[in-house]
């Protein structure tokens, strides 16, 4: 599930770019009155997410993946952490932000030791997330994304320590508040929606599921069974509203009417059997889709291309698989 942090305003953007402590007063030596210089030079920054020898994470995928070295390459680094989806700022209320993929590196005395998370002999994922927390105060992004977390992973218990921490709903994409109620829930059941476990009043370390609630359906339990098609009445709306990125008003996106101006879609390319190309164009019912109909697969095309922008839907090619 995806988990978010909340972000303390605070006032005032330093710099995201260069020397971590380049902005940090050094002691000075009382003889010299001169900064006294330390031992080692650590160094966080930003970076493009793009692919270099010295990125390349063979010693982390060997003993953390248990990856042989046949598997380890530039290709599968490249697959897994460039996204191609560049950098530029944008002004927000009249203040700069970064937008884009960017790898953040820490190197100690100019050598790369880590990159995000991955870091030889020590556990960085603490440290990672609270120089990344700073980035994004210094920045002035209100949320803090800290990607998937799976409560039975215990790599990603540390992703809970952080609050006030939400988690997404996978039946009604809302957020809830990940407190002790909801880890309660996540340790006593594989699969937890707090919009279900409030609707059904479910106890909260009881190993009571949708399954064993599934169970009770197939004895005729009409009660339940009434309670389940209620249930589905109500969330109905608000998951169709909140599938679709247009209805949710998700950030950033292009809007319907600037997609059909700036992009053809029905240009767009796409991959079908044998790697062979097409346009989508060429589909047989294309004309006929309506991007205003939220059930209709032009809209869903048309979402992804305002997600991506005309620049990216030009160099690349839907592949349905």
């Amino acid at each position: 599930m995806p988990l978010t942090t909340g972000l303390v305003e605070t006032t005032g953007t330093p710099s995201m770019r260069g020397i971590e402590s380049s902005h940090v007063p050094r002691p000075t030596d009382p003889k010299t009155s001169q900064p006294i210089r330390p031992a080692h030079e650590f160094e966080v920054c930003l970076e493009p997410d793009s692919y270099t020898e010295e990125k390349l994470f063979e010693n982390y995928q060997r003993n953390v993946h248990k990856e042989r070295p046949y598997e380890i390459s530039s290709s599968g680094f490249k697959r897994f952490l460039c996204s191609g989806l560049g950098q530029h700022d944008q002004l927000v209320d009249g203040t700069s932000q970064r937008l884009g993929s960017y790898h953040q590196c820490y190197r100690l005395d100019g050598r790369l030791v880590a990159m995000g998370v991955d870091v030889q002999d020590w556990y960085f994922g603490k440290l990672s997330a609270l120089r990344e927390i700073s980035l994004a105060i210094e920045g002035g992004y209100k949320y803090y994304y800290m990607g998937f977390y799976i409560h039975s992973c215990i790599k990603m218990r540390y992703k809970n320590q952080f609050q006030p921490s939400y988690l997404l709903d996978p039946e009604t994409y809302s957020w809830n508040l990940l407190d002790e109620d909801h880890l309660a829930r996540l340790s006593a059941r594989k699969y937890v929606s707090m919009s279900m476990e409030r609707y059904f009043h479910l106890p909260p370390n009881k190993v009571t599921n949708i399954k064993e609630l599934s169970r009770s359906i197939d004895t005729g339990d009409q009660q339940l069974i009434d309670q389940l098609d209620q249930y589905q009445k109500d969330h109905r709306s608000l998951t169709n509203r909140m599938s679709s990125a247009w209805a949710a008003s998700m950030p950033g996106l292009m809007s319907s009417n600037n997609v059909l101006t700036v992009i053809p879609l029905g240009k767009w390319k796409v991959e079908l059997g044998n790697k062979r190309l097409f346009h989508l164009e060429d589909l047989q019912g294309w004309t006929k889709w309506n991007i205003n109909d939220p059930d209709s697969p032009k809209r869903a095309i048309a979402e992804l291309a305002a997600a991506l922008g005309p620049e990216l839907v030009e160099r690349f090619a839907i592949s349905f698989r």
